[in-house]
């Protein structure tokens, strides 16, 4: 067994146990929107652990060695889900967040846990420079965007959620209490933006880097494939949703379906293809 598979499974650990401390008063009933959720200093110290030991696990399977690149798509989840565990620890001392452990901690152990038990992808040996820096990049845009899909899903099931009926505190089912402790719509706004402007960056360097690529490869610009068509739809969604919140004041509902339609894209993109190849076709 590799090390980054053991590092994948102690960090599904770490989480799955983390996810249960902050679950079982919702289950109680003895959380909710007055209460609300606080990780606390111990589970910070605890999550900071577990996100060290996923980090661990990504650098140990994905960069094998000095030249090489190791990408399937079960690692491709893993690293979107780690993206979303850093952005929220960096905000987290910024913002109160704390209600956003409740769906990322549970995906955050489903997804090491996926990709400690399917390591499959494929190996490339001998990646030049410019191709390995390209798909960093292009692997670090597609986790930021993922984790902004998810949080515009987050909001328009909290918005959803405020607009039903008010029930008493013993009537509401366990995940209306679990929404009632997410922080409000205005914060978790704030932090979609964030997420989206540095999506955008990153999917620019990965378009700036796959036409270097291209040019020393096949000297071609942009090559006319799915994946470059599809990239560059995304990113004109994207840098269209900025363009439209500075000048328009886009938000709520117009800013989520924007979010996923980005999002559409790069699954296209990147997970699509990629996911078919391995999983369904069976193909090394």
């Amino acid at each position: 067994m590799s090390s980054g598979i053991v590092f994948h499974l102690l960090a599904a650990a770490a989480y799955a146990i983390l996810a249960g401390s902050l679950w079982k008063p919702l289950w109680s009933n003895r959380a909710g929107k007055e209460g609300g959720v606080s990780a606390g200093k111990v589970r910070r110290v605890c999550l900071a652990g577990a996100i060290a030991l996923h980090g661990a696990g990504l650098a140990q399977t994905i960069l094998p060695g000095s030249h090489g690149i190791y990408l399937g798509w079960a690692l491709a989840l893993s690293a979107a889900i780690w993206l979303g565990m850093v952005v929220f620890w960096l905000e987290s001392f910024a913002m109160r967040i704390d209600g956003l452990l409740l769906i990322l901690l549970p995906a955050s152990a489903a997804a090491t846990l996926v990709a400690g038990l399917f390591p499959g992808g494929h190996l490339i040996a001998q990646a030049g420079e410019w191709l390995r820096l390209h798909l960093l990049i292009a692997l670090t845009a597609y986790g930021l965007i993922t984790v902004a899909a998810l949080q515009a899903v987050l909001m328009a099931a909290l918005d959803r959620q405020l607009h039903r009926p008010v029930e008493s505190a013993a009537m509401r089912s366990i995940m209306g209490r679990a929404l009632d402790s997410m922080p409000p719509l205005l914060v978790q706004e704030v932090l979609l933006f964030r997420l989206i402007w540095f999506g955008f960056a990153i999917l620019t360097l990965t378009v700036i880097t796959g036409a270097i690529v291209s040019i020393r490869l096949t000297t071609n610009l942009v090559p006319m494939d799915h994946k470059t068509i599809f990239t560059l739809l995304s990113w004109f969604t994207f840098g269209g949703l900025l363009v439209g919140r500075y000048t328009r004041g886009w938000r709520g509902r117009i800013a989520l379906r924007w979010t996923l339609v980005g999002f559409a894209f790069i699954l296209l993109s990147y997970s699509g293809s990629r996911f078919v190849i391995d999983v369904i076709l069976h193909r090394g």
